[in-house]
């Protein structure tokens, strides 16, 4: 772990996608009509957090948590020994250029003392979190191969007796998760889990206390939904939806779904099938990703979330929340949106997000899409 941090802790979510059983069945009537909206052939597990919760409480969003000292523990190599003289343990090394990489994925981990790398712990918490609060268990056999762990992953039947049991005490000691491990003889399949985003807690108005996280987006493929259950404690029940109905969701206010999860769900409605979804992570794995902080500017008709490489995002951001700055406009949201601008941006109005963007995703990434052309219809401007 990265013991030097002041201003916000590390953490892990997982971007957990599923095929349905509906979407694989070929129709046997020929010349059917066309669909209004594209038929989505897989969901995605969003968990929804506790009202008791001191982070967004009541919002749905994907498994994950923060980061432990155990999933940088040395007692990991001997779980992965097979693995550990291959670069990041298989996962192979991304090409991004060091100077650019999020710090989150750049820290050298020997500073702390860990023979971990960055890869791999941040992609084991992800697996542990996804375990404890879903039950659902990402693992492999220890003598299985890289090149099978990184096409689809199809569950193995455990005992759920056992695996119940296992889930509570990784609960309360997360070390327990390398001792399971050991005892089951398999090893949390990192090499399933895709790099997807890098996001920052955004800093807030002044004397703001709010909990800031710096966490590592990973994304995940199943052939089919495995059981998942809540664990009545930081979680309190889940639902699998696919991207465009759980945005409509909370377009509608039925749900709240906070502005990283909305962003990355709108980024899935470009992909309607689970096969083509899978194949671009593949084909993007070792690419990379820029570390987005949201910088919040307060219009006079709604709020709005500025990303970078838009043209209202500072050149220097207040990384740290030590300047304390508090970004404001007279013009309403309407105003703030012209064509002739570089746009990055997620806007809130009477509490219904928008995003809008025409800036050229980079590590052959994708962007998002508004909510009317995930339900149909060709592609069309943000604007």
């Amino acid at each position: 772990m990265n013991s030097t941090l002041k201003h916000w802790r590390e953490a892990a979510t997982l971007i957990l996608t599923a095929g349905t059983q509906h979407g694989n069945i070929i129709p046997k009537i020929q010349h059917l009509p066309r669909p209004q909206k594209p038929a989505f052939d897989y969901e995605v597990l969003l968990l929804k957090r506790s009202a008791s919760s001191g982070f967004m409480p009541n919002a749905f969003v994907f498994p994950g948590g923060l980061v432990d000292t155990s999933d940088f523990s040395n007692d990991w190599v001997k779980v992965f020994e097979r693995f550990k003289h291959r670069p990041n343990f298989g996962l192979g090394l991304v090409k991004q250029h060091p100077s650019t990489r999020p710090p989150i994925f750049a820290t050298d981990r020997a500073e702390f003392g860990s023979l971990i790398p960055g890869e791999v712990a941040f992609r084991i918490c992800a697996i542990r979190e996804t375990f404890e609060e879903s039950g659902v268990l990402l693992v492999v056999p220890e003598d299985s191969n890289i090149e099978d762990n990184q096409n689809f992953l199809e569950m193995d039947g455990h005992d759920e007796g056992a695996l119940d049991k296992w889930r509570l005490e990784v609960q309360k000691n997360p070390f327990q998760f390398i001792q399971m491990c050991k005892e089951m003889r398999c090893v949390p399949n990192i090499w399933a889990l895709h790099e997807w985003a890098n996001w920052l807690t955004p800093t807030f108005s002044r004397g703001s206390k709010s909990r800031r996280y710096d966490t590592a987006f990973f994304i995940c493929s199943l052939q089919k939904k495995p059981h998942a259950t809540d664990d009545q404690k930081e979680v309190v029940s889940f639902q699998w939806w696919t991207p465009p109905d759980a945005l409509e969701e909370c377009r509608s206010q039925k749900i709240w779904i906070p502005p990283p999860q909305f962003y990355e769900l709108s980024r899935l409605c470009r992909q309607s099938s689970i096969h083509e979804l899978h194949r671009f992570c593949l084909d993007r794995a070792l690419e990379g990703c820029e570390r987005w902080m949201p910088v919040f500017i307060h219009a006079e008709d709604g709020i709005v979330n500025v990303l970078p490489g838009d043209d209202l995002y500072p050149e220097e951001p207040d990384w740290t929340g030590e300047k304390k700055r508090i970004l404001s406009t007279i013009e309403k949201i309407k105003d703030l949106v012209r064509e002739d601008h570089r746009l990055h941006r997620v806007l809130q109005q009477d509490g219904v997000p928008a995003i809008y963007v025409n800036t050229k995703p980079k590590y052959k990434h994708i962007h998002p899409l508004t909510m009317a052309t995930c339900h149909g219809g060709e592609p069309r401007s943000q604007l």
